[in-house]
This record gives C-alpha cells, sequence and structure tokens, in this order.
C-alpha cells in the first residue's frame, strides 16, 4: 500500500470499525493526516494571522474531519493484532499513547483471525 491507496482507503472506510487493516495503511493514513493538519496550520496562519499556539478555525476543522477516520482505522489496526477495538481508549490517557505506538508497530497475526481475513493475503 503507497501513500495515495491509504489516504483513498482512510477516506472511503470513514466510519468502518469492522474487518483489519495493515501496518503500512495505518502509518500511511497517520503520515497523511500530519500533512493535512501541517497544510491547515500554514492556511490558518497566512489568512488570519493567528500566533503560535492559538486554536486556528482551519486546523479545527481538519481535526474535526479526520477524526473519526483515524479512530475507525486506529480499531482495525487492532483488529488485525487479533486485539480488541476497546484498546484504542488506552490513547486517551498520557503514557498509552506510547504503548499504542509500540504495537502499532508491530505486524499483525498471520491468516485469518476473529476479525476477518488476513490484508496481507496470507494463509
Amino acid at each position: 500500500m503507497n501513500f495515495i491507496e491509504a489516504a483513498q482507503s482512510g477516506i472511503h472506510n470513514y466510519v468502518n470499525f469492522e474487518g483489519r487493516a495493515q501496518r503500512s495503511a495505518y502509518w500511511y493514513w497517520i503520515l497523511f493526516t500530519v500533512v493535512v493538519y501541517a497544510v491547515a496550520a500554514g492556511l490558518d496562519r497566512i489568512l488570519f494571522e493567528t500566533g503560535e499556539m492559538a486554536v486556528t478555525p482551519l486546523n479545527g476543522l481538519a481535526y474535526l474531519a479526520l477524526f473519526l477516520p483515524t479512530l475507525a482505522l486506529a480499531v482495525r489496526r487492532f483488529h488485525d493484532m487479533d486485539r480488541t477495538g476497546w484498546w484504542v481508549l488506552l490513547g486517551f490517557t498520557g503514557i498509552g499513547g506510547l504503548i499504542l505506538i509500540v504495537w502499532f508497530c508491530q505486524p499483525g497475526t498471520r491468516g485469518p483471525n476473529r476479525f476477518g481475513p488476513d490484508p496481507l493475503g496470507g494463509v
């Protein structure tokens, strides 16, 4: 999966919390969101002359628009590791975000699991 395919997949599966997502799909989506946030922040600085830490309209809209697909993709990534999607709540704690980064860097289970077939096509 490449950057464009990951962005399209995230948009097409906007609130799909079922199935599995491979590691590359997740990390390319994260890269896509970082690019969107950076562009929105740059446009906010140009259009609204905002400061460094101000809440800005375009960046706020970008966060709102990308929150659900990012959450859904994180749940599908947990499914790929044969874990329940409720583990995503760990990310809302302070230290939990670090644990999620470690888990999301690990490969998913090979072959089908209780959440569906292997997105990489493994047997």
